[in-house]
């Protein structure tokens, strides 16, 4: 089956017959050739059937009143097409109207929303226009003589194609009402399992859509078999290390104790009790996941949510069911939840987290990579102990390097959750408990605003702009008693994911590049430009070096101030060390037992202790703690997350050739110019998104180089046993940290301006690369070979004018 008939039955709310229409062949031409008997093979039901033959009746007249009769083929027919007539190629897309009309026919949703789906549907149908164009000419491409400029093109096409992600994650302890804000937000009843409220989020859950079919998936992604074989070890360490230390109730390592012992009675019920950690590796255990033992992997595929929540409950820990004998959770990295058909989740991946990372090492890298690509994060609470909930604010500490400098985060949203729980409420009208909810949320988000205010380390790296108070209640949301929609709160959200979803951005980016290709390709193969095209291209030269010259100027400035402050931080690092010392390897509010749990396990895991509940110890951070205080408000303001100005005080995004100034004086090389200043636009984009990624590295190198140096102590440290081994590892640590002080925050400061010195040539020399090929092949190539794209250009120009047109609308 072929784009066409999978777009018309999308369109006509018909989805769930895709893989019927699939499995039976067809395609856009028996598309139009069904009988009567045909269809009622295909869709047994009447009600949809019905629908479908008034949807085929009109898609018929309507191609009888039109002169362009031909339909869009599949893009594998576009490459073996001649055609040099497009129309013969894509169906008409100038009349807007015809396709509001369609739409407001098809709708049955309120106006607003209906007014946003039409544009939407407008907007996709004219990415998929241009899509089928450019498929057309690199078709066209292909059929030509290779050559230097007709291998840039292709690659400049298919170029066009990204996938912009944004990720909003979503923290919180279960019980707090997560997943029903996920299922409420996203419109889908039921989709993730509810857990109960002693259980916490183990397992990462990332929730997007699926865009290749209509059924609801879950991609199911385990740890190494060998990062098990080791978690399963740790039984016998653990037995060691009781025998060595007195017995106490201390919680520290209770804590480890019974997270390991929960993990191997949901896998193993009380057979682990018996068996040795490599009989507990056998096959036979792993029969239903054979995926786990060969490292890939395991896809359940279901056509309704609730069945696939049902069937993924054994792997998330979430949700309860008497019948399921073994649980699959303690060996799941991540679960991706797909769900087809849904406006909320085209761009965007929710992500239900853990608060703190997570023991097992690669899930907690996972964790870190994903809390540090976030844009948003969503941190839930109760309403009736929000603000004073000292476990959310605690999530929202210990993430905020991972969010602010070493990472991306713009939004931080506080979303009191059950806003429509009010206790007994006694003769108490409709009207009354409205009244009491409304002024119950706005008490709720002034304490929860206050609170903010308090966290200083937050504050270091957002701003009150970033920050935003919801008061939701999703039971109210879905079953409307005393609330009306908009006081819920939810589509409010609905319109915030609707807007980072940012379509409009991918396909204007598309329609423009094409463009501009387009642009290009026409100019050449008129070969106006050939008695301009030297003047032309030193001018574009003499802006490109004047403008790569200000970059540079900027990069100094930004790369000395970076050098004053980390040899303040180094300076400062050096005379608090004693002090930081003290504090850490001989806290006063801690018990004996529990210093020598919480040590043993910060040198068994490379400096960092994780307890199940509250804060993380990372010795690591705390040595580097006044490096990065030295350079964080200037980490933030060369790279900030949030604003218009952009990396670098905004050079790079005040970056121009001028081209339009140029336009009135080169009147022939147009065509070439409009696609210089497309290229201009791409390459922009590309830098920011580098920046971005190689920004969270440099600013995390500090900590990195220092664990690197501590590794060989936190080896040494591990291996004690016996009496005397707190002390033992208290001193090896102290006398690592004074011979090598001097030379490790030296080391740690040099990594971070050696990284910053690439970045910042990197982008120097992407900029002077990218610039210069684009300018050489598009003025100073004579290439015979570029086939005439007029009407292809022509089309995609009207599409171009349509979809601003409905911007403006």
């Amino acid at each position: 089956m072929d784009t066409f008939v999978c777009n018309k039955l999308n369109q006509w709310g018909l989805s769930e017959f895709i893989e019927i229409f699939k499995d039976q062949g067809v395609d856009t031409e028996s598309l139009y050739c069904l009988e009567d008997q045909d269809i009622d093979k295909l869709i047994t039901k009447v009600g949809p059937r019905a629908r479908f033959k008034k949807r085929l009746n009109q898609l018929k007249e309507e191609e009888n009143t039109n002169s362009e009769k031909e339909v869009c083929p599949k893009p594998c027919q576009v490459q073996n097409e001649d055609a040099t007539d497009l129309t013969k190629i894509l169906p008409s897309t100038s009349n807007t109207g015809k396709r509001k009309l369609d739409l407001q026919e098809e709708s049955s949703i309120k106006k607003p929303k209906r007014q946003h789906e039409r544009f939407q549907f407008t907007e996709s149908m004219i990415l998929n226009d241009v899509k089928n164009i450019m498929t057309h000419v690199h078709a066209k491409l292909q059929n030509q003589e290779t050559t230097d400029l007709n291998e840039f093109l292709m690659t400049k096409i298919r170029d066009l194609e990204t996938d912009k992600r944004e990720l909003v994650g979503v923290f919180g302890k279960t019980g707090a009402g997560k997943t029903s804000l996920i299922n409420a937000v996203i419109g889908v009843k039921k989709l993730l399992p509810s857990g109960d409220v002693d259980a916490c989020t183990s397992v990462m859950i990332k929730v997007e859509a699926n865009a290749l079919n209509s059924n609801y998936e879950a991609e199911i992604e385990f740890i190494n078999k060998e990062e098990w074989e080791d978690e399963l070890g740790t039984v016998d360490r653990f037995l060691e290390d009781d025998e060595e230390q007195e017995k106490h109730d201390d919680d520290e390592e209770n804590d480890g104790h019974h997270d390991l012992i929960e993990k191997l009675t949901a896998l193993y019920g009380e057979e682990w009790k018996q068996k040795s950690s490599q009989q507990l590796m056998d096959n036979r255990y792993f029969r239903e996941i054979p995926e786990f033992l060969q490292s890939t992997k395991k896809i359940l595929t279901c056509e309704s949510a609730i069945e696939l929540s049902a069937k993924m409950m054994k792997y998330t820990k979430q949700g309860e069911d008497k019948d399921i004998k073994r649980w699959y959770w303690p060996i799941v990295k991540c679960v991706t939840v797909k769900v087809p058909q849904n406006n909320f989740l085209q761009h965007v991946t929710l992500v239900d987290l853990p608060g703190n990372g997570d023991r097992n090492k690669s899930r907690d890298t996972m964790w870190k990579k994903i809390v540090g690509n976030c844009s948003t994060v969503w941190i839930v609470s109760e309403i009736n102990r929000a603000a004073s909930d000292g476990e959310s604010w605690e999530i929202l500490k210990s993430a905020s390097n991972f969010l602010g400098n070493g990472g991306e985060c713009r939004n931080i949203h506080f979303i009191c959750t059950k806003s429509d729980v009010l206790g007994e409420l006694h003769d108490a009208s409709p009207a009354d408990v409205q009244a009491l909810i409304l002024n119950r949320n706005l008490k709720a988000k002034e304490a929860v605003g206050k609170e903010f205010n308090k966290l200083s380390k937050i504050k270091k790296y957002f701003s009150n702009e970033c920050f935003k108070v919801f008061t939701v209640s999703s039971a109210e949301f879905l079953k409307p008693k005393n609330l009306k929609p908009e006081d819920t709160e939810i589509p409010e959200l609905q319109d915030f994911l609707q807007n980072l979803n940012d379509s409009h951005s991918v396909t204007l980016n598309y329609v423009s590049g094409a463009q501009g290709i387009l642009s290009l390709m026409q100019g050449a193969s008129l070969k106006k430009v050939a008695g301009c095209c030297k003047v032309v291209s030193d001018d574009l030269e003499t802006n490109l070096n004047c403008q790569l010259d200000e970059i540079r100027e900027e990069m100094r400035e930004i790369y000395t101030t970076f050098i004053k402050c980390l040899n303040e931080g180094v300076e400062k690092s050096k005379s608090s060390c004693k002090n930081m010392l003290k504090f850490f390897l001989y806290p006063t509010r801690k018990s004996g037992s529990a210093q020598y749990y919480i040590l043993k396990s910060v040198v068994k895991n490379g400096g960092i202790h994780k307890p199940k509940k509250g804060k993380e110890i990372n010795f690591n951070m705390k040595l580097t703690s006044f490096l990065s205080k030295s350079i964080d408000e200037e980490f933030r303001k060369t790279f900030p997350n949030e604003g218009n100005c952009g990396p670098f005080n905004g050079v790079i995004n005040r970056f121009s050739l001028d081209v339009e100034k140029l336009k009135p004086k080169y009147k022939d090389a147009d065509l070439q110019l409009t696609f210089l200043k497309t290229e201009e636009e791409k390459l922009k984009t590309k830098l920011n998104k580098m920046i971005r990624d190689n920004k969270k590295v440099i600013y995390m190198s500090l900590t990195k180089t220092v664990e690197e140096i501590m590794k060989e102590c936190y080896e040494k440290a591990a291996q004690f046993r016996g009496k005397n081994t707190l002390q033992n590892i208290r001193e090896t640590i102290q006398q690592y940290v004074y011979n090598f002080q001097n030379s490790m925050f030296e080391k740690a400061k040099n990594v971070m301006l050696e990284l910053l010195l690439k970045l910042m040539a990197d982008i120097l020399g992407l900029l002077e690369k990218d610039m210069m090929e684009s300018i050489e092949l598009s003025l100073n190539t004579e290439d015979c070979t570029i086939p005439d794209v007029s009407t292809e250009l022509g089309m995609v120009q009207k599409l171009c004018e349509e979809l601003s047109s409905s911007l403006d609308a």
